[in-house]
């Protein structure tokens, strides 16, 4: 799960970049290299969110519906943003609750 939460991140990070400054700078100041260098990144977050998405999905017992919207949340800017820090956890019952000191 916590590598679903790193990659969920930096792929809502690259989708920013590739977004808010590298498509700028191809068309504004005529330099297709950034999107040539931020795209290949983009890409392989992506895929990487996408197959992350349905293995944490499994361990953390989503349903159908919120493992295609985590899916949908792929193609939104800041959506996988929501994803990592609202579903991408345990839930409290599939945690193990703490015993107090002395119990066994």
């Amino acid at each position: 799960m916590r590598a679903f939460r790193v990659v969920s991140i930096a792929e809502a990070a690259s989708f920013l970049v590739l977004l808010l400054i590298a498509m700028p700078l191809k068309y504004g100041a005529d330099l297709p290299a950034a999107v040539q260098v931020m795209g290949p990144i983009h890409g392989i977050l992506f895929l990487a969110y996408v197959g992350l998405a349905y293995v944490t999905g499994e361990k953390l017992g989503w349903g159908l519906k919120r493992t295609v919207l985590a899916l949908i949340a792929a193609v939104l800017p800041v959506a996988p943003f929501f994803v990592e820090r609202h579903w991408a956890r345990p839930s409290a019952a599939a945690r193990p609750e703490a015993q107090p000191a002395g119990r066994a």
